[in-house]
């Protein structure tokens, strides 16, 4: 079975950092983004993380959105491609929305996307090695990812307990 996967920036960008686009394919096969999220990486990210890994990855499909009532709504609140994220994941019925950012999921949830972030995808990705799991969670954060202490512990804890 094929799984629908939409993603937002975030996720692509986090991973390019840390030289672990490659992830998303091997757990996915084929992802699809919407306009303002190729626009933000590709168009306008030229030179910076995940800008020529997203304009190689032939196994990401570009879609344009087409509920703009929905996407001009959500733009209150939240960037572009957020916004064209959560209403592409809507539009397609997607399985999963690939999200970091904490309003952008909390709007997701409110309209019944399943979503993940970078750090859910490493999770399924080193399900079975806490060390690499460690090392990649690392990287991340040697790079920028916000995570605190106290949230560094409870996600090597849910690690240690998915692989125990």
């Amino acid at each position: 079975m094929i799984l629908r996967i939409v993603s937002n920036s975030t996720p692509l960008i986090a991973l390019a950092k840390i030289n672990r686009f490659y992830l998303l394919k091997d757990l996915f096969h084929e992802i699809i983004i919407p306009k303002a999220v190729y626009e933000e990486v590709v168009t306008s990210g030229k030179g910076r993380s995940g800008h020529n890994e997203l304009a190689n990855a032939d196994w990401i499909q570009c879609h344009q959105v087409h509920n703009h009532d929905l996407v001009a709504f959500l733009r209150i609140s939240l960037d572009a491609g957020e916004s064209e994220a959560i209403a592409l994941a809507r539009e397609i019925g997607a399985d999963l929305l690939l999200i970091d950012d904490r309003d952008g999921r909390r709007v997701a949830e409110s309209v019944n996307n399943a979503i993940t972030g970078t750090i859910g995808l490493l999770l399924r990705y080193y399900r079975d090695n806490i060390n690499e799991f460690r090392d990649a969670l690392d990287d991340l954060q040697a790079q920028g990812f916000r995570l605190n202490k106290k949230e560094y512990a409870k996600v090597l804890k849910q690690a240690t307990a998915k692989i125990s």
